[in-house]
């Protein structure tokens, strides 16, 4: 077993997990070692079956590059390299995926291919999040939520909207929870954070400016730091006591951040549903009283014949 570079997860060769950790770690690969990896994607059943010599012509660089990235992935020498990139198309040719199947959607395509294959991106990697996924880690921001004063959630953009369902959520069960999407009101709530309390960060590089300082300011504070993204070498996850990790390839009409979206509300759910059974009476006792809060607001149902119009309970017949 070895340990990949940037992270603590060790990937083995028959865990299924090798061409997720070569993609997060992309961004990051520079110079030769990006040749390599950019072979091996290329084409991964090729990389499978070739030489050590085959892979380092088809790269342009040499067999002692390839037994340094090999070194850079974390896997002890090229065979288990192989064995690792081979258990990765056998998982996906088992479960009908087809390995490149983040490739682009073509404008000729009907609609009925467009839906099989966008079903089967997000199928696809919301498995490989999962495989990938620490639940060490998850265990341990689950009782960070639990205990703390108050959970405070920070993101830009698209990633923001994510974020305030799950604080919706979490707040109907009794966590006092915030969401800060504008940089001011980020670091202001951050300041004012301390030890007990719990900083959630979401950004699908890593790398977006106002989220990483924000969740710097909440560590320095002495607040749990959690940070959410794709890519584990990222900035942001030199700021997070806790990192969970997505698993996302881009496509041609979805960006990154797009992309991710179903994996991150899979990991977003299991941290709500192990929350709320954690608390389960008081979670029980406050959804309970939040639902009927709001009863009052929903339109009865009421049978009705055939062709009848439906009309909101309180409007004058006729109206």
């Amino acid at each position: 077993m070895a340990v990949a570079a940037g992270s603590d997860t060790p990937v083995e060769a028959g865990s299924g997990q090798l061409l997720v950790r070569l993609r997060s770690l992309l961004p990051g690969l520079t110079g030769a070692v990006r040749q390599v990896a950019d072979a091996i994607l290329e084409d991964p059943g090729w990389a499978s079956r070739a030489t050590i010599t085959e892979l380092g012509e088809r790269s342009g660089t040499s067999p002692a590059t390839v037994t340094r990235f090999c070194r850079t992935l974390g896997v002890a020498g090229y065979t288990e390299l192989r064995v690792g990139i081979a258990t990765d198309i056998g998982r996906a040719d088992q479960a009908g995926w087809e390995l490149g199947i983040g490739a682009d959607v073509l404008p000729t395509d009907p609609l009925d291919r467009v839906l099989r294959t966008l079903l089967a991106v997000d199928l696809q990697a919301m498995h490989e999040t999962a495989a990938a996924l620490d639940l060490t880690a998850m265990d341990a921001v689950v009782d960070a939520v639990v205990a703390a004063r108050r959970v405070d959630f920070y993101a830009t953009g698209g990633s923001a909207a994510v974020l305030e369902d799950q604080q919706l959520r979490l707040y109907r069960i009794g966590i006092a929870t915030w969401t800060w999407s504008d940089v001011h009101n980020g670091l202001t709530s951050a300041a004012l954070l301390g030890p007990g309390d719990v900083a959630v960060a979401l950004s699908h590089s890593g790398r977006t400016t106002e989220t990483v300082e924000t969740l710097a300011r909440a560590r320095a504070r002495g607040a749990t730091t959690v940070a959410i993204t794709n890519f584990p070498t990222s900035p942001i996850a030199e700021v997070a006591d806790h990192l969970l990790g997505t698993a996302v390839r881009e496509t041609s009409f979805r960006a990154g951040a797009m992309s991710a979206r179903h994996s991150q509300f899979l990991v977003l759910d299991l941290l709500y549903l192990a929350v709320a059974q954690r608390t389960h009476e008081r979670a029980t006792d406050a959804f309970g009283r939040t639902a009927d809060a709001v009863a009052a607001h929903r339109i009865p149902h009421e049978p009705r014949s055939r062709g009848a119009v439906a009309r909101p309970a309180d409007s004058p017949r006729g109206a």
